[in-house]
């Protein structure tokens, strides 16, 4: 599996992704809505991609507050940390099959950028 030199991302990158993707789904979710129209015409489909995000984003902070509060992790989060939230996070709340796929793509990623 291809590795990225730790020095490019961090973990403070992975959040900063994770609530700019948050915002862009917020604004855009609707128009992904009126789109979906297949297989089945439910118009959800940028609803569950934000809810989904949502959960990552709440899963990478989580990540961020217990190396703040507590006094047994010490540092900052690795980006391993973050990467393995963000996609926990996603799988743990996605939502339909967008968010699903999302969650494995979120996961693929994870894996390539937290290999030692």
């Amino acid at each position: 599996m291809a590795q990225v030199p730790q020095t490019f991302f961090d973990a403070l990158a992975v959040r900063t992704w994770c609530g700019l993707a948050l915002r862009a789904l917020g604004r855009a979710r609707e128009e992904i809505d009126a789109i979906n129209v297949y297989p089945v015409a439910d118009g959800d489909t940028g609803t569950n991609l934000y809810l989904t995000v949502e959960s990552a984003v709440a899963a990478v902070e989580a990540v961020f507050e217990a190396h703040e509060v507590d006094a047994h992790v010490s540092g900052k989060p690795t980006l391993a940390d973050a990467t393995r939230a963000m996609a926990h996070g996603a799988l743990i709340g996605a939502r339909g099959n967008s968010g699903t796929i999302l969650a494995q793509l979120l996961r693929g990623m994870a894996q390539v950028l937290a290999a030692d």
